[in-house]
């Protein structure tokens, strides 16, 4: 008769790992905790308290989100609707109550399928994100004045907008069992609460958010149906796939990329068909949109038209913005396939959703909520993430600032053109940082802070610990970089307990 095992060893066996505490390996995080008592010691003790981190983490989103909306209090009492700049020089403007009757959501109108008579014939968004925006105006009180009707309607959807924004933060804590402390950079980055309800992304956001937990699950079919549902929110999430696709290719893992590639067209398919058949015009009223519109606000491309005496035509821009993404999706490749290790799934994401913000002809404000969870998941290092977040706050300011000099005639009252491009400039430069630090940590993975903690790619799934095979370029050769320090490492097709030196 076989004995069985011990109590003690089988609580051994089956034990979590044990979360990377931030201030015990970031300075920045360790010196910022002075504020709440100081860095963790090394006797705490985990998972022995209501106040687990996801717990945590979502009530400091939450948190966060609410003085996001306590700084949109000027403009909800009275910015939104009276004056013409008080909404910018108070940096608290919300596209969500001006669209609720400019496009027919006080008069009842149903989005793709009712033509409207203001300065857009349709709903200029894609169909989910439509849809979010008709179960906001359902829920909204329709007597009394417009105005308050637009005030409960930014309500409705800052508390629809809330649970997405809790459901970001769950899910990048969840994302690495190991390092479920890193979801507090979402949840306190000061730009995403400035703009978490100026527009409507962080549907799409949430929705890419869960698509890569399931992905780091090995799921592959439910993150391609949520990636799907994602993209049918905002164009950006498909972005995902390229990434995916190389990473899945060197590694071999063509089967779990062809699921996700499937669950995510039927998704997008199931949403986006039956209005594209019953309302073509109106479904096609974001693609085309986007196509005719002109060099706007937040782009390099607005800086050389306003310093031009012959700007570039939008078709010209169109043209020569997508040959840019095109290149930079090429060298997104090559360094997946020749990088010497295999870089992680959240690094090439991150990479290409930003590639395609530098690029593109418009960069709204709120676009920062994005990049805010994919730069969390590919180089979770306060000091970098800070530096970023500074750049975009100062970009924020910026854009308003610039407005309320546009809008407030003779008096001039805030920022001229030449700042405002300086502003752009900042938000620029600080992408372009945190992109140069994350292709670092890709050539020289010992600088990775998530692979020197002893993991491989936590948000990997099938593709953590996985064997190469197809490589190309240095990727054959040896690696260069040698580990500098004691912490565990991994090589490819190595068990997470069976860690080695690089």
């Amino acid at each position: 008769m076989c004995a069985m095992p011990s109590a003690d060893a089988t609580q051994a066996n089956v034990r979590e790992p044990e979360p990377v505490p931030p201030t015990r390996e970031d300075r920045v995080a360790a010196n910022g905790s002075e504020l709440i008592g100081g860095p963790l010691g090394r006797r705490a003790l985990f998972g022995t308290s209501w106040w687990t981190p996801v717990r945590v983490v979502a009530l400091v989103a939450i948190g966060m989100f609410a003085l996001g909306l306590v700084q949109k209090a000027p403009c909800f009492d009275g910015g939104w609707f009276f004056g013409a700049s008080s909404q910018y020089t108070h940096a608290c403007y919300s596209d969500i109550p001006h669209l609720y009757q400019g496009r027919g959501f006080a008069d009842g109108l149903v989005p793709y399928f009712d033509k409207l008579n203001g300065d857009m014939d349709y709903l200029e968004y894609p169909v989910l994100t439509g849809l979010f925006m008709e179960v906001a105006a359902w829920l909204t009180p329709g007597t009394g004045s417009i105005q308050g009707q637009e005030q409960w309607y930014w309500v409705v959807n800052a508390g629809m907008l809330m649970v997405c924004a809790a459901v970001i933060a769950v899910c990048v804590t969840r994302n690495h069992a190991r390092r479920p402390w890193d979801g507090l950079l979402v949840a306190l980055a000061p730009a995403f609460a400035l703009t978490a309800t100026i527009n409507w992304d962080l549907l799409a956001v949430a929705l890419t958010a869960a698509a890569m937990l399931m992905w780091s699950r090995g799921r592959a079919l439910a993150f391609g149906i949520l990636l799907g549902l994602a993209t049918a929110a905002k164009l950006y999430p498909f972005l995902l796939l390229g990434p995916l696709l190389v990473l899945c290719w060197r590694a071999g893992k063509w089967r779990q990329f062809g699921t996700a590639l499937l669950g995510a067209v039927i998704a997008w398919l199931v949403v986006n068909l039956p209005v594209m058949y019953f309302a073509f015009d109106g479904w096609s009223k974001f693609y085309t949109f986007s196509q005719e519109r002109g060099v706007d606000f937040g782009s390099f491309w607005l800086v050389l038209a306003q310093n031009s005496s012959d700007p570039l035509s939008t078709s010209t821009v169109n043209t020569l913005a997508a040959l840019l993404m095109v290149l930079c999706c090429g060298g997104i490749a090559a360094l997946a396939l020749t990088a010497q290790r295999r870089p992680r799934f959240a690094q090439l994401a991150f990479l290409i959703v930003a590639a395609f913000i530098l690029t593109n002809k418009v960069y709204s404000p709120q676009y920062v909520l994005w990049l805010v969870p994919l730069a969390v998941l590919a180089r979770p290092k306060w000091r970098d993430f800070l530096i970023w977040q500074a750049c975009e706050v100062a970009y924020f300011l910026g854009i308003w600032m610039y407005l309320a000099y546009t809008t407030s005639g003779d008096a001039h009252k805030g920022l001229p053109t030449g700042g405002y491009h300086w502003a752009i400039g900042l938000h620029l430069l600080g992408t372009l940082y945190l992109c140069a630090m994350v292709v670092r940590d890709i050539l020289m993975p010992e600088r990775d802070v998530v692979r020197r903690s002893g993991d491989d790619d936590p948000s990997g799934g099938v593709l953590d610990h996985a064997e190469d095979v197809f490589v190309f370029g240095p990727a054959a050769r040896p690696p260069r970089h040698a580990a500098q320090d004691e912490a565990p490492q991994v090589e490819w097709g190595a068990s997470p307990t069976e860690g080695r030196s690089l």
